[in-house]
């Protein structure tokens, strides 16, 4: 691709989210960057959040972890339909009822000052990690695909997608990202489909023989019962709803969104739409991820394999999207990378934002002329951290979106413990030992899962999530205040 198409199409497409920002920046309030005035179509914030649950981690990790994983994952898509159920009839209403910006208020009502801090540090922990994950991997991409022919060094790359994100949020916030990501789900989905009927036309299929190639494949595995694997199903639907409710109805990025609904019947009607609209999004991902692999055997395409494993999967898909598919192959995947970038990377930067303003900087209780000041230096603050940390991963190998479920593991689930507790019990418990019980619990996680490795040669995969939280429950009631 020469170096002028890439400047156009990076250009027009930057230039639409402004107009955008324009638009929806008119007759903003203080609070506009943060709830978005709470007036946002339901309907059109559950298509936008395709954009910020899938991101380039789901677009590029999800189909090439199928030549190691097979269709295991879609045993979590089947969990996370259940874990929105339980966002959109549990968590939603309560969030509405006592009127959150920042989810994490909640613990403060029911807990305290204390247990209020410590689940909003693990979220902007986690969250800081995992929004700098998957902004890593699709820098990555336009790293080898575009950048590097140009000779630009990626930290310049970092620094520019950054910018250009301040540039068409910093106004308004969330009350823009609601718009724009509706914009970039749609482009995402497009690019997946452009993907999909290249590769079925290049094999010379019919759409009937391509959905037999795919279920007749080696590959075409969806249960994986091996109580021992990490794959397993059991541990994979559990997974699936827990890290759903926590990533997802626990995460500041997601309900944030889901809270400029004007009210909770609509909000409600939000997460179900969405709900399917991601998993019908991953299920499509996966049928592309065998695909690829199909195209990659019938082309004689050679992957480098390590222990009977194939090593660096996220590099397939933009492999073939870039040097196989055309340019129209290729324009496709650069649009659908910078979509899913700024998709959820713009989503996690307000949400981050926001929880540290109002969670740390009582944002909330400052003078009109304090408030876009201490908005202005988060957000500086929470960019600036973001471009350390990919610096700090840029060396990293493997399919980051394991990396991210598993960090996601050990931070979200003491947010989960405290919520579950919260939810599900009257107990009120000694404050200044929350953090600890917090940490701990985490750290009793790790060291578990190491050593049942050793010993019985069982992982517990994505399910340390669900032992985190259960110790972090049982912790509490060790601390918990007599009656």
């Amino acid at each position: 691709m020469s170096p002028f198409l890439l400047f156009v199409i990076i250009l027009t497409y930057f230039s639409i989210l402004m107009v955008i920002s324009h638009f929806a920046s008119r007759h903003i309030r203080d609070t506009s960057f943060f709830d978005g005035d709470r007036a946002s179509p339901w309907f059109l914030v559950a298509f936008g959040m395709i954009g910020s649950g899938i991101s380039a981690v789901s677009l590029v990790s999800i189909p090439g972890n199928v030549g190691n994983n097979n269709l295991y994952y879609f045993q979590f898509i089947l969990g996370t339909i259940v874990g929105y159920l339980f966002i959109a009839f549990v968590l939603t209403p309560i969030y509405y009822n006592l009127k959150l910006v920042s989810i994490y208020t909640y613990l403060n009502i029911r807990f305290g000052n204390v247990t209020y801090k410590t689940g909003s540090l693990f979220f902007l922990v986690s969250q800081s990690f995992g929004a700098s994950l998957r902004l890593l991997l699709s820098i990555k991409i336009l790293q080898y695909a575009f950048f590097d022919a140009l000779h630009i060094p990626f930290f310049v790359t970092i620094i520019v997608v950054l910018i250009l994100i301040w540039l068409y949020t910093n106004k308004s916030g969330i009350k823009t990202i609601v718009w724009t990501d509706a914009l970039q789900s749609l482009f995402l989905i497009t690019v997946i489909a452009i993907s999909i009927l290249t590769i079925k036309n290049s094999l010379n299929l019919s759409l009937s023989e391509m959905a037999k190639s795919i279920v007749h494949h080696p590959y075409a595995k969806v249960f994986d019962w091996d109580i021992h694997s990490g794959s397993n199903f059991f541990k994979q639907f559990i997974s699936g709803l827990l890290i759903t409710v926590a990533l997802v109805g626990l995460d500041q990025s997601m309900m944030q969104k889901t809270l400029t609904v004007k009210n909770s019947k609509d909000a409600k009607k939000n997460v179900l739409a969405f709900s399917f609209f991601i998993a019908f999004a991953q299920t499509m991902f996966l049928g592309l991820g065998i695909l690829i692999y199909l195209y990659a055997e019938r082309y004689g395409i050679n992957l480098a394999t390590q222990n009977g494993q194939f090593v660096n999967t996220d590099d397939l898909y933009p492999l073939l999207t870039l040097n196989y598919f055309g340019k129209i192959g290729a324009v496709a995947f650069l649009i659908g990378v910078i979509a899913s970038t700024f998709a959820s990377i713009d989503s996690c930067i307000a949400a981050l934002t926001t929880a540290f303003s109002y969670d740390f900087m009582d944002i909330e209780n400052q003078p009109h002329e304090k408030r876009k000041k201490i908005k202005t230096m988060v957000l500086l603050g929470v960019n600036i951290v973001m471009f350390l940390i990919v610096m700090s991963f840029w060396n990293s190998q493997g399919a980051i979106i394991n990396t991210i479920f598993k960090i996601a593991g050990y931070t979200y689930g003491p947010i989960l413990g405290l919520y579950l507790t919260g939810l599900f019990s009257k107990i009120k418990f000694k404050e200044k030992w929350v953090p600890v019980v917090c940490v701990a619990a985490a750290l009793f996680t790790w060291l578990l899962n190491e050593y049942f490795i050793r010993t019985f040669n069982f992982d517990f995969g994505f399910m340390n999530i669900f032992i985190n939280a259960l110790l972090t429950i049982m912790f509490l009631i060790i601390i918990k205040k007599k009656a």
